[in-house]
């Protein structure tokens, strides 16, 4: 169970929370009143951009945000993780999407543009999908992968599909001797950097290389943001990848289980969020900075460990203030139970739980206090 970081701010804190929720719901931000019609005093235009995993769930949460407050634009540019946070940090964007938090010595060195200096950053993990390891094998349609195997093949030391090391954990399957083509993100990516910390994590034998948003190796072909991943690995035969899950699905492709202790175990939403729940909060970090530790290890029945969490990033205190109630009512709405369904229908993403749901609207409840 992971202990809200919150929990000391107190009675006066809790009260500001309570007001400041209030007078959002008053203003629509959680999505309108129950007639459906627009019940909104809220206006303004704000620009965020960031994750591509995210990008069908934030497509989905800017309508459904906008229809309740009609008077509020949102836009979103999923250049990707990287230029998300570094467009944030200069002030370009009100908001970023980032599946990776910022670190704690990014956010020491700063500067922070759009916020007020010396008030710190809220991270809200929002966003909770697994990562697919999809294939482009002719004639197979399944696999079973290890840590080492998986490791293996985009580290470059297992070259075909027919090693040994594939056939011994896929006895029921014919494997041909197609060449291996891994293909990985070209730009600065937080898919990559959880999917490198899974491989650093789970197969440290294997892949030597600590976890990185840019890809640390040479050989395997690079595609841009996830779509191009997807499209490279549709295009070919022998590719492998991976891909925020919800992607590979709606291109049809083939995915492989992995292993967790004793069994394989598919992706799906539940065994993503349930990697979440397992794991601690990172210690360090300040009030309004929910950025989780993922355990990529985990033996726990059920779990599937190459994941994604996809925090979306504000200012505690905006320069431009006109911003601060849109962001914060936009957060709201995004981290509540119809948000979060939302998202789940539209792009298979994991919802966040209610204990974390609690804290993260603690979180948010900070944004404009002094």
């Amino acid at each position: 169970m992971k202990i809200s970081r919150i929990a000391q701010l107190g009675a006066v804190a809790a009260v500001a929370a309570l007001t400041l929720a209030g007078c959002a719901a008053n203003e629509g931000g959680g999505g309108g009143n129950a007639s459906g019609a627009p019940a909104s005093d809220l206006s303004g235009e704000v620009a965020g951009g960031g994750a591509s995993s995210q990008e069908v769930a934030v497509q989905t949460w800017t309508a459904g945000f906008q229809t309740a407050n009609p008077d509020v634009t949102i836009t979103y540019d999923p250049a990707g993780s990287g230029a998300g946070r570094e467009s944030f940090q200069a002030g370009a964007f009100a908001f970023a999407g980032s599946d990776r938090a910022f670190t704690p010595e990014e956010i020491e060195a700063g500067p922070f543009d759009g916020c007020v200096e010396g008030t710190g950053i809220v991270e809200l993990p929002t966003y909770i999908s697994p990562i697919a390891v999809i294939f482009n094998i002719e004639g197979v349609d399944s696999l079973n992968l290890d840590p080492a195997t998986l490791a293996g093949l985009f580290a470059g030391t297992i070259t075909t599909w027919n090693d040994p090391a594939i056939v011994a954990l896929n006895p029921d399957v014919t494997l041909p001797d197609t060449a291996v083509t891994p293909v990985h993100r070209a730009d600065d990516s937080g898919t990559t950097e959880n999917f490198t910390d899974y491989l650093y994590q789970a197969a440290g034998d294997v892949w030597t290389e600590e976890p990185d948003g840019v890809w640390p190796l040479q050989s395997g072909e690079a595609a841009q943001g996830t779509s191009g991943v997807v499209a490279a690995v549709a295009g070919g035969n022998g590719t492998v990848g991976y891909a925020d899950a919800s992607r590979a699905a709606e291109e049809g492709l083939s995915t492989a289980a992995i292993q967790v202790g004793d069994e394989f175990v598919s992706y799906t939403p539940e065994a993503a969020a349930a990697v979440v729940d397992e794991s601690p909060f990172e210690e360090g970090r300040a009030d309004g900075d929910l950025a989780i530790a993922l355990d990529r290890t985990t033996e726990v029945a059920g779990v599937y460990p190459i994941v994604l969490i996809s925090y979306m990033i504000g200012c505690q205190q905006y320069v431009d203030e006109s911003v601060t109630p849109v962001v914060q009512a936009f957060f709201e709405y995004i981290a509540s139970s119809e948000g979060q369904q939302a998202a789940a229908e539209a792009a298979g993403s994991a919802p966040i739980s209610d204990s974390l749901r609690d804290q993260i609207n603690d979180a948010i409840a900070l944004i404009g206090q002094e």
